[in-house]
């Protein structure tokens, strides 16, 4: 009788070894003549378990990690595929993986699939609620689902947290021979990777989501723009969206409703700017990625011209449940205006990075200290950067702030993707400060002066400070070229990179002080 044993293909597990670990338990069976079935399914998202082995049992799936290939003639030796005690008691042994407080304290709406199904496998989607929210939609018609995407208080995950369903009913109402879905997967933000792993990990959500939205504005054609890093996720997508096609969920008439939608994967060079939505439709079209002014907006004029829905991948990749389930399932997790849930992403220094898919409510110090378990290097936590490279540092005392898109922007934060870095006590915040002004010199567009020329200046400014020339005058400075960028950027590049800079400089005035100050 054979025996299941999944290890994961995403890329994470993969650059840890995770290839070598599934070729090493297939020689191993095959050396002791024992039938195995090698399942490469999604990561779990407990990353200091990578790769994690999970075995099919009668009590459930039992993990074992961080698995190394030497490691493999033990675990046989011990018995993991025969269920024996002897086991459990191996020093790998995680128990029954359902069972591992952090993935049993989650609320795995969106992510209900990742590490569970094979990926790639359109029959195993379906045997777990897969295209369920299809052929409810499909049922109800266009004006219904977009009502039910507005019901559901779904919002953008992608940074600005605007409500999907206004963005999906502005286009819906847009009169246009052609309209377009664009999926923004350039997922450029630092200590991100939910996006990654919704794409190789349960890439079909993504194509049912998008398919959904299709049908709810009259789009027939979408696009995934995903960034060239990502090779194994373009693989994952073209996999899973062929057989799509080939089961009739995609093409000339989607579940025999008479509607058509055809799904494209393209690839970005890997601009930053191109996370913008306006400078990735020009990229999709094949110029270069420069942000476009607005008005008019994309929902009426966005590829080619035509009306376009742009979402960002956890935003689509959510749909599939609030059509399966309903709006009010939906909406009855999260606090106030957030409704719902987050894959929230931990890295950084932190002991147990990874992904927790959690409702709305739970605050920052709940997640780093009761998921993330502190910070590696067991110093105390000093500042987190919440919502990527243009997030704002977030210290101590702002810790205990609730997961909420209004309560951080309460105190000029962000949620954005919900990705963190964390660290320690032994950061120099001054430097922080720079590298957000750097980054930004870097990647603008340089397509309006507040963002090209106040970036450089920026970091010139910076580096006056650190140094200290004429400090207090250049902190002045420093504040003003701020605002400038904040209240005169055309986008959120510019707009947004005085929120590193300026927590930085509000919360941690003493790296920025005179080398005795900085002792003292």
């Amino acid at each position: 009788m054979s025996v299941t044993v999944y290890v994961p293909r995403d890329a994470a597990a993969i650059a840890l070894g995770a290839d070598d670990v599934a070729a090493a338990v297939l020689g191993e069976a095959e050396k002791r003549g024992i039938e195995v079935n090698i399942v490469r399914n999604g990561s779990r998202g407990m990353f200091w378990l990578e790769p994690l082995v999970e075995v099919a049992t009668e009590q459930g799936r039992v993990a074992y990690g961080p698995v190394d290939p030497a490691d493999v003639a033990g675990l046989f030796d011990a018995g993991f595929l025969a269920d024996e005690a002897e086991a459990f008691e191996h020093p790998l042994a995680q128990g029954l993986t359902e069972e591992i407080p952090y993935l049993k304290k989650q609320e795995r709406l969106t992510f209900a699939r990742v590490g569970i199904t094979d990926p790639v496998s359109l029959e195993d989607y379906l045997a777990h609620e897969g295209y369920v929210g299809l052929k409810r939609a499909v049922a109800m018609g266009s004006e219904a689902i977009v009502q039910e995407v507005l019901d559901s208080g779904l919002r953008g995950r992608g940074g600005a947290a605007f409500p999907t369903g206004i963005k999906w009913k502005t286009v819906a109402g847009a009169q246009a021979v052609q309209k377009y879905i664009v999926c923004n997967a350039d997922e450029g933000d630092s200590g991100t990777f939910s996006d990654r792993m919704v794409m190789e990990g349960d890439p079909f959500v993504l194509i049912e989501g998008m398919t959904i939205a299709g049908l709810a504005v009259g789009a027939t054609q979408g696009y995934i723009y995903v960034r060239s890093e990502y090779p194994h996720a373009i693989a994952a997508l073209n996999e899973a969206i062929a057989a799509a096609a080939q089961g009739g969920y995609l093409g000339d008439n989607v579940l025999g409703s008479g509607k058509a939608f055809g799904l494209e994967v393209r690839m970005g060079a890997g601009a930053y700017i191109c996370g913008e939505e306006t400078a990735l439709l020009e990229s999709l079209e094949g110029k270069r990625g420069v942000v476009r002014a607005k008005p008019p907006l994309p929902a009426l004029e966005g590829l080619f011209g035509k009306p376009t829905v742009i979402n960002n991948v956890i935003s689509l990749a959510t749909v599939p449940i609030v059509l399966a389930r309903g709006a009010a399932f939906y909406r009855n997790y999260g606090v106030g205006r957030s409704h719902g849930t987050l894959p929230f992403q931990l890295a950084g220094n932190v002991r147990y990075g990874g992904l927790v898919e959690k409702a709305f409510g739970l605050t920052l110090r709940q997640l780093l200290e009761d998921f993330g378990g502190g910070t590696l290097s067991g110093r105390p936590i000093r500042a987190v950067q919440v919502g990527g490279p243009l997030g704002a540092y977030m210290p101590q005392q702002q810790l205990d702030t609730p997961l909420d898109y209004e309560a951080f922007a309460a105190i000029g934060a962000m949620v954005g993707h919900g990705g963190m870095v964390v660290f320690d006590d032994g950061v120099d915040m001054a430097q922080q400060a720079r590298y957000a002004m750097e980054f930004c010199a870097i990647e603008s567009c340089g397509k309006c002066t507040p963002c090209r020329i106040g970036s450089t200046r920026g970091v010139e400014v910076i580096d006056k400070i650190i140094s200290n020339d004429n400090r207090p005058q250049q902190i002045h400075l420093l504040r003003d070229l701020c605002d400038t960028m904040l209240n005169g950027s055309l986008c959120a590049m510019g707009g947004l990179t005085p929120y590193p800079v300026l927590s930085a400089l509000n919360h941690f005035p003493e790296d920025f002080g005179s080398p005795a100050e900085k002792a003292a």
